[in-house]
């Protein structure tokens, strides 16, 4: 597997120095931060997640005063009460994007949210609390416990709230391929520890944050590699 301050020289030949490479880095919260996100931003970020997923980014941004309205402004326990005949009606709102399952599992989220409060305090003390260096077991507990948000949808919440984490998207598994951390896409339980324990490393040996070594190894690669 090759080091990541080779790697990182890489991405900054690719992409017009260390200071250009240094402006396309994501912000990261520092965790106190993460902890203090209320609840219903929780909930509303994971909803932008799902509808998100395989759509237009653009469309949510645009509609999200809607979303927000038809869900209570994300108040978990609100959302979690909706019953099946106010999740109905959403599906005939044109404020929103009108999926039904994607409506379907925001109560589901809502649900999940709660038991987090009822576990931890606050979803944000679950989140913030959970090591980076263990994220393919904090994604094991979005795929058991919520709905629509295994996988990328899942990184990219994480992301977006602002929580430390990499992001497997396609640049970054070429990259993960490109530099020998692994052998193919992964998926399976084993090669999802084996991308871990690299990203592990490369966080051991430069200091960084696992979100900066994922925008790092993504901008490493291109259409040559």
């Amino acid at each position: 597997m090759e080091t990541f301050a080779r790697i990182r020289a890489r991405a900054a030949e690719r992409k017009g120095g260390a200071a250009a490479l240094e402006a396309l880095m994501p912000t990261i919260r520092p965790p106190e931060e993460v902890a203090a996100i209320a609840d219903d931003r929780w909930l509303a970020g994971m909803t932008r997640a799902v509808f998100q997923s395989g759509f237009s980014w653009k469309v949510i941004d645009a509609k999200w005063p809607g979303f927000e309205a038809s869900f209570h402004g994300f108040d978990p326990g609100r959302v979690a009460m909706m019953d099946d005949d106010a999740l109905d009606a959403l599906t005939r709102n044109p404020a929103i994007v009108r999926n039904a399952a994607k409506i379907q599992a925001t109560r589901e989220n809502a649900v999940f949210v709660i038991g987090l409060i009822r576990e931890h305090g606050s979803a944000g003390a679950f989140f913030a609390g959970h090591p980076a260096t263990d994220q393919i077991g904090l994604m094991e507990v979005l795929k058991k416990r919520a709905k629509r948000l295994s996988g990328n949808s899942g990184m990219y919440f994480l992301r977006q709230m602002g929580r430390d984490g990499y992001v497997l998207g396609g640049d970054v598994v070429k990259a993960l391929i490109r530099w020998g951390a692994v052998e193919k896409n992964p998926t399976s339980k084993r090669d999802l520890a084996t991308t871990q324990a690299a990203f592990n490393a490369w966080a051991d040996e430069s200091g960084l944050p696992m979100a900066h070594i994922s925008r790092t190894l993504a901008l490493s690669v291109g259409e040559e590699d």
